[in-house]
Parts: C-alpha cells; sequence; structure tokens
C-alpha cells in the first residue's frame, strides 16, 4: 500500500505507550491504538503484577534510545508515575534520551502517596516535583477510584502539563468501555506535529483537508 511507503517520514513521532500495574489487556484503549495507529508500540515493562521502578524506568529509556525518530509517549495509571521518574532520572543524569520526546499523554496516574488503593503504587512514591521537561497532557476523570479528581489537577500544575477532563470514566480503562476513546484521540493530536485522522479503518495522518472540532476539547485546561 502506498500509505505503508509513505506515512512515516522523519517528523511523524513513533508513539510509545506505557501500561500501569497488571498491563493493558484486549479492551484497553492503549490495546486498539497499538493495533490500529501507525508507529504505535508498547513499551514492555516486564513484572507487570511486581513492579519495580528502576527496571520499568530503564525499560522506557532503553525503548526510547531504540527508537528511530522522535517519541511521544502515551502512559495509562502507573506508566505515567513511571514516565515522570524516567524524565527525572535522564534529568539528574544529563542523559541525551530525553531531546527524542516531543510529548506525554498521561492518562489517570494514581495516587502512590497518601491513600493509595494499592500498596504497590507506594514503589513510585513520592511523586517527582519537578516540571517535566517536555510538552504533556494529563487527563483525570471525575470518579476515577484511585486518584481524586482535585489532586489530579494539582499533579498536573506539579508535572507542568495542560489538564483536560474526561468526565466521569472511572480509571479510563478497559472496564470504562471507552472503545477507541475518541477524547483520548484528539489529545494525542495536540501532541503530534500532524494530527491523524479519527476515520474508521486504520489510521492516517491528516492532510488538512479536514478538521475535528469536538466539544469535550473546550474542558481542556492551561
Amino acid at each position: 500500500m502506498a500509505f505503508e511507503q509513505t506515512h512515516a517520514t522523519t517528523r511523524d513521532p513513533v508513539i510509545l505507550t506505557v501500561p500501569g500495574l497488571g498491563n493493558s489487556g484486549a479492551g484497553h484503549w492503549q490495546t486498539r491504538w497499538e493495533d490500529t495507529l501507525p508507529d504505535c508500540r508498547r513499551v514492555d515493562l516486564g513484572l507487570w503484577d511486581d513492579p519495580h521502578r528502576n527496571t520499568w524506568v530503564n525499560k522506557i529509556n532503553l525503548a526510547v534510545e531504540r527508537a528511530e525518530r522522535p517519541v511521544v509517549l502515551v502512559a495509562h495509571s502507573l506508566g505515567c508515575h513511571a514516565v515522570a521518574w524516567w524524565a527525572e532520572y535522564e534529568r539528574l543524569s544529563g542523559g541525551g534520551s530525553l531531546s527524542k520526546v516531543i510529548g506525554a499523554l498521561l492518562v489517570a496516574p494514581p495516587d502512590v502517596e497518601d491513600t493509595p488503593i494499592d500498596r504497590r503504587l507506594t514503589r513510585f512514591a513520592p511523586v517527582p516535583a519537578g516540571e517535566l521537561p517536555f510538552r504533556s497532557v494529563l487527563v483525570a476523570s471525575r470518579d476515577d477510584p484511585y486518584m481524586p479528581f482535585g489532586q489530579a489537577r494539582a499533579l498536573a500544575r506539579q508535572w507542568g502539563a495542560s489538564f483536560a477532563d474526561a468526565g466521569a470514566a472511572g480509571h479510563i480503562n478497559a472496564r470504562s468501555d471507552l472503545g477507541d476513546w475518541t477524547f483520548g484521540r484528539l489529545l494525542l493530536n495536540r501532541l503530534l506535529p500532524r494530527p491523524l485522522s479519527l476515520d474508521e479503518g486504520p489510521a492516517r495522518y491528516g492532510t488538512g483537508e479536514r478538521r475535528y472540532i469536538d466539544p469535550a476539547l473546550r474542558r481542556l485546561g492551561a
């Protein structure tokens, strides 16, 4: 197909998904994105049910280093904290991988410090205090059992991320029954040099001939 030969230009980033505790299953929007979006692949963090912070950070670093083009990270749940810790380690060590990441979509980060539902989450405490060194959007649900909505908004400010209100969507996971999660796709487009089409079927990079306007975008906060 001509599309297969032309979509991966030097300005089209690799999209790396970073799941959280327990990995993302078949009905998860991350898995669906990997099946449909061009150049979208999962970071195999391993130890899915027994997470180890340094191991996950090292796996993210290896995936970013191996990416052949700039990278956009798409993290869910505990994966958001893994991304934040990776950025912190890279900043402190002066690593060169940070320059490859042009943005991060951080979806439903859980509380790892105050009242975490699962004690395994505390392995990623404390939360890195500094702003992320790349553009980011933090998405929160109003009824997420893993993180109060107001606390998520405060975390977005702490990390220097734009804040997006996903409405009442639980933990924004497979149980939320979001399908391809169109709202998330719209947020992802904010981080890409060229927006991806929301047409049915295999995703393609848009040509600018069609514009997508969704009322949900009005819920975005700076």
